[in-house]
């Protein structure tokens, strides 16, 4: 099996280093379709159902095809003689930098695939970017339960206990303060987890300036789910279990 000791393209006549016909023919268009488009598999795909090997004995691959795109000798550097032009070899270095150069995962990126079960796309992250924004500068969108718990019979009890107590002279504190207690424990425990939520979101949001960038704590908490539909619009749940889409924002 013959080593290949010449860049892809190239033999030696006469003690000289040329171009060989068949190989350099399919180094241009290598470099012509990758730069129009193709990818490395769809370039293998083609190469293997061609005649022309790259090592004798070998199909091709992807490595093979690298090779040849970061290969600058085929500008005619260092004495070889040229096969493509220095400015189709930096468009493919161009594209090849850009494939190589993948964006950095986020923690709200993170945050968006957990929540919405699907990758996050900055297309997802900008949907959700102006929906956050939207109750930012308008923190009354969110919304109180539509049903309101009615005070419960331990908290009317309590009160009338406290109201049988400041009435009697003198007062006795310390029995007034422990009621007292005892019904803001209650009247808290009463409020729905709805309730809570709600009034929780409408502070946290008043706290915020309008964002140019997804923040994943103000995500992380206050959305619950992120609904993604064919369209390309989506939704998201807040904690209060309240749905903001485009319908709320109209």
């Amino acid at each position: 099996m013959r080593i290949r000791k010449l860049p892809f393209g190239y033999q030696v006549v006469m003690g000289k280093i040329v171009r060989h016909p068949q190989e350099a023919k399919l180094v241009e268009y290598i470099f012509h379709q990758y730069t129009t488009g193709a990818t490395y598999n769809s370039l293998v795909s083609e190469l293997r159902e061609q005649p022309v090997p790259y090592d004798a004995g070998k199909v091709w691959n992807k490595n093979m095809v690298a090779r040849i795109l970061e290969d600058r000798r085929y500008t005619g550097e260092s004495g070889f003689p040229p096969v493509i032009d220095e400015e189709i070899l930096e468009r493919a270095h161009q594209k090849r930098s850009a494939r190589q150069t993948a964006p950095q995962k986020t923690e709200s990126h993170t945050i968006l695939r957990q929540l919405s079960g699907h990758t996050a796309t900055k297309k997802m992250e900008r949907g959700v970017l102006h929906l956050l924004n939207s109750l930012i500068r308008n923190p009354q969108r969110i919304r109180m339960p539509e049903t309101v718990q009615p005070i419960g019979d331990n908290i009317q009890q309590l009160q009338r206990k406290l109201t049988a107590i400041m009435d009697c002279q003198p007062v006795d504190e310390d029995a007034a303060k422990k009621l007292i207690l005892a019904i803001a424990a209650a009247q808290y425990d009463a409020i729905g987890p709805c309730k809570y939520e709600t009034m929780r979101l409408r502070r946290l949001f008043a706290q915020w300036q309008p964002m140019t960038k997804l923040d994943a704590a103000l995500l992380r908490s206050s959305v619950s789910a992120i609904r993604c539909y064919r369209d390309g619009s989506l939704e998201i749940r807040l904690k209060n279990d309240q749905i903001i889409g485009k319908s709320e924002l109209v």
